[in-house]
């Protein structure tokens, strides 16, 4: 005998669920470690002896915060909204990326629920920035720093992240598709 209650669906309670689902979308993004660039990572620059390499500002955290959006709506990656090979975007701040991900969840109705992402960098240590990285997506995005995770963490000195040729991020985003 289970503990929990029997639990019988009527057509409109199950309609119910269907149209209150949070859609889930994943993103993740790496960007090479390179000199004579600024680091970037959640719209803030860290002072670091490298930066990313990229297009844009190459801030590898909204651009995977980006693509879990955009994943959640069911659409494309960033690249075919934002291409590499467009000059418009040479250097562009990625908070642009992000905007336009917020202009694509409204446009359909949707509303962010939360983002939950991850750092993973040898260095320079993040977690003295995590607020500010915090406010920034939250505002680019129009919702509550309080609906934004981030964390960081190192690759225990394994692989391209460990051996400090690069940075990566992984994300995931939650819309309630209305």
């Amino acid at each position: 005998m289970s503990c929990l209650p029997d639990l019988t669906w009527s057509r409109a309670g199950f309609l119910l669920w269907l149209i209150l689902m949070v859609h889930v979308g994943i993103g993740y993004d790496v960007h090479a470690l390179v000199e004579g660039r600024k680091l970037i990572l959640g719209g803030v620059e860290i002072p670091h002896s490298k930066g990313l390499d990229g297009h844009s500002d190459a801030d590898v955290l909204m651009h995977a915060i980006c693509d879990a959006l955009l994943g959640a709506l069911g659409e494309v990656d960033i690249g075919h909204f934002f291409p590499n090979t467009d000059p418009r975007w040479r250097g562009a701040p990625s908070r642009l990326f992000l905007e336009e991900a917020a202009r694509q969840t409204q446009a359909r109705g949707g509303k962010i629920v939360n983002l939950d992402a991850t750092l993973i960098a040898q260095e320079p240590k993040v977690f003295p920035h995590i607020q500010t990285m915090k406010a920034n997506i939250a505002t680019a995005l129009g919702i509550d720093p309080k609906q934004v995770g981030i964390k960081a963490t190192t690759n225990e000195h394994l692989g391209f992240v460990g051996r400090h040729e690069g940075i990566a991020a992984m994300a995931v985003a939650g819309i309630d598709l209305v």
